[in-house]
């Protein structure tokens, strides 16, 4: 009898929590998986709980891809850094947000960041500050053509 009522409790409280952590923000089904595990939950009752949430829609890795990513594009990050960290978070679906935006879109945005972080002054004789523009645009996670393009940017 005791047992059951420990499995009664430790799935109540997987519920809870995950609601509760839901209720803040979207989470990925891995997410919420390893933050009911930090809390010692056992696997199966992770999995049941987690499986009867995505019936009631109320966990969706697919709605959670598309806000991660909007999210993550507002903020200037380039599509190669929001699809790895979306990858890290048990996502392996590109959202539809970042398929729409055009090779054209990116480089404006890379060039956007530059310009709000270090201005659009010419780089032709600076060596250094091109490769340091370069890199910070790399950990934003923007391709080579699309870093290439935004450092040949200048001020009209």
């Amino acid at each position: 009898m005791a047992k059951q009522e420990n499995q009664d409790d430790q799935e109540y409280r997987a519920r809870a929590t995950a609601l509760r952590l839901l209720a803040r923000r979207e989470h990925s089904r891995l997410e919420l998986s390893l933050k009911l595990r930090q809390r010692k939950v056992s696997g199966d009752i992770i999995d049941a709980v987690l499986d009867d949430y995505e019936k009631e829609g109320w966990l969706d890795d697919d709605r959670f891809a598309d806000v991660y990513a909007r999210q993550r594009i507002d903020l200037g990050y380039g599509p190669l850094r929001i699809l790895g960290e979306l990858q890290q978070r048990g996502v392996h679906k590109t959202p539809e947000c970042v398929d729409e935006m055009t090779e054209e879109d990116w480089c404006q945005q890379a060039i956007g960041i530059r310009d709000k972080r270090f201005g659009l002054g010419d780089l032709s004789e600076d060596w250094d500050e091109k490769v340091r523009q370069a890199r910070f645009l790399n950990r934003r996670g923007y391709s080579a053509s699309q870093v290439e393009r935004a450092l040949e940017a200048r001020a009209d």
